[in-house]
């Protein structure tokens, strides 16, 4: 008999469907449309995402349903950053709500949080059937969020594109994941790292859990926008609203990360030795492609995509590690990729909204001369993206260097030609991320932006990117409780 009294061990997952229907109900009686109902949903919203964001900072490592759901200091972290994230979208989103005079204010709301809640379950599954269930309950939503720009016709396309793909990477993933099963005869993660340690690496019963190995993580890859599972990034990217890219590229980022993380180390430990040369090589098409594609991008929303597919390579070289140091440099990197990542794409949509839709490079030509705070705001942002000093990007990218090293004193030649590939990959990206500064400060153009002045949410959500670019380089103790909770 099920002991409904579990639930309560998950209080930050019941405190996000609470905020789902409180929310829900609020926009049944709430109809009309309009700047009041967006100031109304959205203040509603920010201030009621406070409540999981707490729940997650105090909750404790608890398990429920028989290890089903199986909640970790770093889940917790993990679960603040994604909140932290989800906060920035619905601030940084209003005034883009506000301009399109659709009856979607509340379902865009709405839709974030249920992707959210799916996120949370994916970081504190403690099975299979269950991190799939997550997984589809945050890839649904997401899908319906590309879509929702119901007046450009790249909305439904790059949701089509979203959707298709995501349909075939499920089904890769659940091959997968059934031949583990087949293999260890259960689900769970606990068990199944038991059953494979006791299987003789060189036995030919390794194969079918190597072969559900391998199908599993090209579906996760697809989450990851790992090489060569990428193809959809650019065009979803593209062609999503402004805020529901930002959202996609770092809080789905996020939990996908952590959730391989805990998956390879966990389930997979015992075949570690048979899963590092192909991370490493992932790692490394990853970064490269992600790096050479974005020096040829003329739009700034498809060179974000590939920006977000080369962070996504230096984020798994955490995993690489595979170590306690590991998971508190990919947990760190995500926190600051958040920051510096947010207030791009915060500068993005506020100046599509007063730029005639325009988010093409060109646009942003002489960009300073009319704007220079919004310049020097999204210069600050590129530099930490770009790993420069004294930025806290380059202190993430430095720890993950260190996780990818840290974890194979045994044989570190092969992870030491992945980092030494991967830095020289970071000049790469400094170029291109210069591009971006130099069309704003150097570029001139007989019809620069017009002189704007950014609105209260769009102030905000910089303020608070702003705030973490700075503060997470310098303030010891945010490393210090990521690093503590990862032990």
């Amino acid at each position: 008999m099920v002991n409904y009294g579990q639930f309560l061990n998950m209080v930050p997952e019941a405190a996000l469907v609470a905020v789902l229907l409180l929310i829900f109900f609020a926009d049944l009686i709430c109809p009309k449309c309009g700047k009041d109902k967006v100031k109304t949903l959205g203040t509603l919203s920010t201030i009621l995402l406070l409540a999981p964001l707490a729940a997650c900072a105090l909750a404790e490592p608890t398990t429920a349903f028989g290890g089903l759901y199986v909640t970790s200091p770093m889940a917790n972290v993990m679960k603040v950053i994604l909140t932290a994230g989800t906060l920035i979208v619905a601030i940084m989103a209003r005034p883009w709500l506000e301009n399109q005079g659709t009856r979607a204010v509340g379902e865009f709301f709405e839709l974030i949080i249920s992707t959210l809640l799916g996120m949370y379950m994916m970081v504190s599954s403690g099975n299979f059937l269950m991190f799939f269930l997550a997984l589809e309950t945050a890839s649904v939503p997401m899908a319906c969020l590309v879509a929702l720009d119901k007046r450009k016709k790249q909305s439904a396309e790059a949701a089509a594109k979203y959707i298709l793909t995501a349909t075939f990477s499920s089904g890769v993933m659940l091959y997968g994941i059934s031949l583990v099963y087949a293999a260890a005869g259960t689900l769970y993660f606990d068990d199944i790292a038991t059953v494979l340690g006791a299987i003789n690496p060189f036995s030919s019963q390794m194969l079918l859990p190597v072969a559900g190995l391998v199908f599993f993580f090209s579906g996760l890859g697809f989450k990851l926008s790992l090489v060569p599972f990428h193809f959809w990034t650019a065009d979803t990217y593209q062609g999503a609203p402004t805020p529901v890219t930002g959202y996609l590229s770092v809080v789905s980022k996020g939990a996908a990360a952590l959730a391989a993380f805990i998956i390879l180390t966990k389930v997979f430990g015992p075949l570690v030795e048979q899963y590092t040369l192909m991370l490493g090589i992932v790692i490394i098409l990853t970064i490269t492609v992600g790096n050479l594609f974005a020096i040829r991008q003329s739009e700034l929303k498809r060179f974000m995509a590939f920006s977000s597919i080369s962070q996504a390579g230096y984020i798994m070289l955490a995993v690489l590690g595979n170590s306690q140091m590991g998971a508190a440099a990919l947990t760190y990197y995500v926190l600051v990729y958040v920051a510096a990542n947010m207030a791009v794409f915060t500068v993005i949509s506020v100046v599509e909204q007063n730029n005639g839709g325009r988010t093409d490079m060109a646009a942003y030509n002489g960009f300073y001369t009319t704007n220079p705070r919004l310049s020097f705001l999204m210069t600050l942002a590129l530099f930490s993206l770009a790993g420069i000093p004294p930025f806290a990007g380059m202190f993430s990218k430095f720890f993950v260097f260190m996780a990818a090293v840290g974890g194979h004193e045994a044989d570190p030649f092969w992870v030491y030609l992945v980092v030494f590939i991967a830095l020289i990959n970071t000049v790469v990206s400094l170029y291109y991320y210069l591009l971006i500064v130099k069309a704003m400060y150097i570029k001139k153009t007989l019809t620069p932006l017009p002189t704007f002045r950014s609105d209260a949410n769009t102030k905000l959500a910089l303020a608070l990117c702003t705030a973490g670019i700075v503060a997470f380089g310098i303030v010891s103790c945010i490393y210090n409780w990521i690093a503590t909770a990862a032990v």
